[in-house]
């Protein structure tokens, strides 16, 4: 069989570089790179290309960035690498069935869950948020529905209780890495894939976060809470309000106490908020409004929180 691949690689996000890295090291051609098109970004509004971006042109490697495949021109392009796989991890576009068609053995994706739950944009932070005790990652050849496609690899990993949505991210995506090298290594050997149907059974799906996703109800037990917190920071990150109205960003917390005597929302002694079910969250990095994160002693000591102040 083949002894390399032509491959183009389809990613957007900094945390699918070491991916792209990893194909480009291999004994495969990576030909061409496609990630989202540079971006308005900060007050003056420059222009800003993603990180996968930078780092194909910095080896060399073509890049293109379609604002869609609308245009029959881009679809062309694509079809003229006459590929035999595009791999796509977090691109942030659906595919038209043209381009899924393309490659000699289609596109095959990356997706950090344990498919078919939690189909979408944000596996990773619905699996903390939600409480899942295990989550992994899946290799699938891309149907043009979203995430349905046939499995080619999976591997599980558990969720602890402290692991925040980075940690487990970083994780998810380096075991994904090693199982697409593995896919792609039995493509070289066999010449085709041995994909496996998704089930109908468990299918759960997650969608794009919105801010007020990340207001704290303090009425929710310590344990909600903080999977809240573990699982929506960095984006779109999780905040309250003080007393004055003002926002409280909260950054870091733990699970202390199932005892906590005071009123929903109280800050009691050390930073200790009091939430439903008598259950208490500690503080440990937060953030009051215009001012930088600070630890809750620097919080409390500084008077941006007092005990017996109540956040809502």
């Amino acid at each position: 069989m083949a002894d390399k691949l032509r491959i183009a690689f389809m990613g957007t996000p900094d945390f699918v570089a070491p991916t792209m890295q990893a194909l480009i090291d291999s004994a495969h051609e990576v030909v061409c790179v496609y990630t989202q098109p540079p971006r308005e970004k900060g007050r003056h509004k420059k222009l800003e290309k993603t990180p996968i971006h930078i780092l194909a042109e910095s080896l060399g490697i073509e890049v293109r960035h379609p604002a869609n495949f609308k245009e029959a021109s881009d679809v062309e392009a694509f079809k003229d690498l006459n590929l035999d796989v595009a791999v796509v991890a977090a691109f942030g576009m659906l595919l038209p069935q043209a381009i899924l068609d393309a490659p000699k053995h289609g596109c095959i994706n990356v997706h950090p869950s344990l498919l078919p739950r939690w189909r979408g944009p944000s596996p990773v932070q619905y699996a903390i948020w939600k409480g899942d005790a295990q989550t992994g990652v899946s290799v699938m050849s891309l149907e043009k529905s979203m995430d349905t496609g046939p499995i080619l690899a999976q591997g599980t990993c558990d969720i602890t209780d402290e692991i925040t949505f980075t940690q487990l991210n970083e994780v998810l995506w380096i075991r994904g890495t090693v199982l697409l090298e593995e896919v792609l290594e039995k493509l070289t050997e066999t010449g085709a894939l041995n994909p496996k149907v998704q089930s109908d059974e468990g299918v759960s799906y997650c969608k794009l976060f919105t801010k007020e996703q990340g207001l704290i109800d303090f009425n929710n037990t310590a344990i909600e809470i903080d999977r809240q917190i573990r699982g929506l920071n960095p984006w779109p990150g999780t905040w309250c309000h003080m007393s004055d109205g003002k926002r409280l960003k909260v950054i870091e917390a733990s699970v202390v106490s199932d005892n906590a005597n005071g009123g929903v929302g109280e800050i009691l002694d050390g930073g200790v908020i009091a939430c439903g079910d008598d259950s208490g969250l500690q503080l440990n990095v937060v953030q009051p409004e215009n001012k930088k994160p600070m630890d809750i002693a620097a919080a409390l000591n500084g008077g941006y929180l007092k005990v017996g102040e109540f956040l809502k």
